[in-house]
């Protein structure tokens, strides 16, 4: 063999052995970040393959019911079930066991509440996932704090994030982001699923996000007597933010207490009470932020300027001298409506002027991944002079 042909072969040989390699590494499974301490399941390999197993040797059938699709789980002698999923898109998922047909949370992961009761959850690992990282920063405190609401006559509670150097310097006063849930979700979502305070704090350490505090409340508020004005939620729950949370905040925190340092955002329903809420009261906010939804979610119809909030987006000049930063965000793999709703949406918004952002998360649907990315964006955009 000459040179040049054992030098090909030599090449050849080492691109094989870590291409076996690197296969058999992306078949390895590894416990998840929120399989819980002293656990060895839920699993997941680079390739995004949940593995689940559960102790039950008197069931007779037991399935990983993981995005709407269940997959078999096969039984040992010992009476352990085990099995995997297909590969799941990066990011955190809900998921739950079927066990003889009652669907439970899988004991060996951690609980979040999410599609309206708590149970378990999974994240896939993303290839940007450093953006939510647990990293040797300066970190935030995310807070808990009850308060008594008299319009819904029940005790509330909202959680607070504030920055890093909050606590050491006393003087400083900060603006303030309101930040909201989605669907059959509440007040722990953002910061349990949406790892939203290690997101600020990656942010803030490397100065491309303004140090602000951020507060997350329950988007839920009922009347006691369940009267609603015809089951709107988001006009209720309008009534507590403005009237009770704010002033709260305001007198408990060292808050910038004016339009220009106060923000607002949410998710899917959040978008659209969020949106309301602004429009409503354009005296009090200067940004918004709409991560996979609008006020015409669920709706995909054109939206009438002229009728739409009393007419509120009838003068495009007001509303961009009024708004520093409009936010629509969306994943690139969500389904219907919101691609249509947020679109016709953008539509109405091109016609009358009004300047927004609009950011798209790649390879990501109605899920936590988008809403991070969504978080990560708007979030460096607030409170720049």
């Amino acid at each position: 063999m000459n040179y040049k042909n054992k030098s090909l072969s030599v090449f050849l040989s080492v691109l094989l052995t870590s291409f076996v390699c690197s296969a058999q590494d992306s078949d390895v499974f590894k416990r998840s970040t929120t399989t819980q301490l002293g656990k060895n399941f839920p699993q997941v390999n680079d390739k995004g393959e949940v593995r689940a197993s559960i102790l039950a040797p008197n069931a007779t059938k037991v399935q990983l019911d993981l995005g709407g699709v269940k997959y078999d789980l096969v039984k040992d002698e010992k009476g352990v079930w085990t099995g995997q999923s297909q590969p799941q898109d990066a990011g955190f998922h809900y998921y739950q066991l079927n066990i003889d047909g009652a669907s439970v949370p899988d004991p060996g992961s951690m609980y979040y509440y999410g599609a309206g009761r708590w149970g378990s959850g999974i994240e896939i690992p993303a290839p940007d996932q450093e953006f939510y990282a647990l990293k040797y920063v300066p970190h935030g405190l995310v807070s808990e704090n009850i308060y008594f609401s008299k319009i819904t006559k029940a005790a509330r509670r909202c959680f607070v994030y504030t920055p890093p150097g909050y606590t050491e310097d006393t003087k400083k006063c900060y603006p303030v982001l309101y930040l909201q849930h989605g669907s059959f979700e509440d007040e722990t979502g953002w910061s349990a699923q949406g790892k939203a305070n290690l997101i600020l704090d990656n942010l803030i350490a490397n100065k491309k996000a303004t140090p602000m505090i951020i507060v997350m409340d329950n988007g839920y508020s009922t009347k006691p007597d369940g009267n609603n004005g015809g089951n709107d939620k988001a006009s209720v729950f309008e009534e507590v933010l403005m009237n009770e949370v704010i002033p709260m905040i305001d007198a408990k925190f060292r808050t910038i207490a004016n339009r220009e340092n106060r923000a607002i955002a949410g998710l899917s329903m959040g978008a659209n009470q969020t949106m309301r809420i602004i429009m409503n009261n354009l005296e009090k906010f200067s940004s918004y932020g709409g991560f996979s939804g609008t006020p015409n979610y669920p709706s995909s119809d054109a939206i009438d300027p002229a009728t739409f909030l009393n007419g509120s987006f009838k003068e495009g000049k007001l509303i961009n001298d009024k708004i520093r930063v409009l936010f629509l965000g969306l994943g690139t793999k969500e389904g219907s409506p919101f691609p249509a709703s947020i679109g016709a949406f953008k539509n109405m918004l091109d016609k009358q002027g009004i300047k927004y952002v609009y950011y798209e998360s790649p390879k990501t649907a109605h899920e936590w991944q988008t809403w991070r990315r969504n978080l990560k964006e708007y979030a460096a955009l607030l409170f720049k002079n």
